[in-house]
């Protein structure tokens, strides 16, 4: 595994803001693991409306961000370079704490199984080393 190198993002995955929920990749094995980190600010734009009083960033876009993660494991394979990774199903979802502005969301999701151009990753969301999120993401890869 590589780690403490800079990745670039953007040819890894096709997101671009607002919907790149990870600022950048921190150790990554090609095709098999990924972890990335996304600083979350108040001036994200679904804090306006989730919660005014209370932001909180929606446990949707926490199993978002590390899908994220994952395309970025998958899609840096050299079989699957400059292809596109789509969220196909999610199981075992399970949301432990808020992710707050402020909070570095540390999201590492790992490849278990993976048949021709379909797969699935396990996920795992961290604030400060406490577990906020975790689910299994199915993924199949377009073109």
């Amino acid at each position: 595994m590589q780690a403490g190198c800079e990745y670039d993002i953007k040819a890894l995955i096709p997101h671009r803001y607002p919907f790149l929920l990870i600022d950048r990749i921190i150790s990554l094995e090609p095709g098999v693991k990924a972890v990335a980190v996304k600083n979350v600010s108040h001036n994200e734009p679904f804090f306006q409306g989730h919660f005014p009083r209370e932001p909180v960033m929606p446990g949707v876009l926490i199993v978002e961000a590390m899908a994220q993660a994952g395309a970025c494991a998958i899609l840096s394979a050299p079989e699957f370079k400059g292809r596109t990774a789509y969220l196909g199903a999610l199981d075992k979802a399970r949301f432990r704490r808020k992710v707050a502005p402020g909070d570095v969301l540390t999201l590492e999701l790992e490849i278990v199984k993976l048949r021709g151009i379909a797969g699935t990753g396990r996920g795992v969301a961290t604030v400060d080393g406490e577990k906020a999120a975790e689910a299994e993401i199915t993924f199949v890869i377009g073109k």
